[in-house]
């Protein structure tokens, strides 16, 4: 399987960005690991348009392009830096599944109505959602036609 970025890229991408220690601390097979999980993660999601070709292993490049965007690149590399950073998306869902927890008399409630659309979608970083966001279809919206 084709990461969205190189281990290299993504080194150079966190070698700008501050609190990347859980990036910089991993070992080169767990950095290729999380890449891989992010790769995964990234191509469940449904993206506008079609594939540039039927052929290719990645949802990306699409439509006319040639080349994966910037912004994929950068939200594999910050997926797979939450991962590494000890965010599990599974447990993260099911902590927004808890209405209400108590310790001795002290009781909290949550309001879970509306979870965080990352983590329903399995995407464990904010940063990395606001990447892939623009490339997303609507979910709530989809195209009604007439067939003849």
């Amino acid at each position: 399987m084709a990461n969205y970025i190189t281990r290299a890229d993504a080194d150079t991408y966190f070698s700008n960005r501050l609190q990347a220690d859980a990036w910089e601390d991993a070992s080169d097979a767990d950095k290729d690991k999380g890449l891989n999980m992010a790769t995964l993660a990234i191509d469940r999601l449904n993206f506008l348009n079609e594939k540039a070709s039927e052929s290719q292993e990645n949802q990306f490049p699409r439509g006319s392009d040639t080349t994966v965007p910037l912004d994929i690149q950068y939200a594999c590399a910050e997926i797979a830096k939450a991962l590494l950073d000890g965010v599990d998306p599974e447990i993260e869902y099911e902590n927004l599944t808890m209405q209400s927890q108590g310790y001795a008399n002290v009781r909290s409630t949550y309001d879970r109505t509306q979870p965080p659309e990352h983590i329903v979608a399995g995407i464990p970083s904010i940063t990395a959602w606001r990447y892939l966001k623009p490339y997303l279809r609507n979910g709530k919206v989809f195209n009604m036609g007439r067939i003849s």
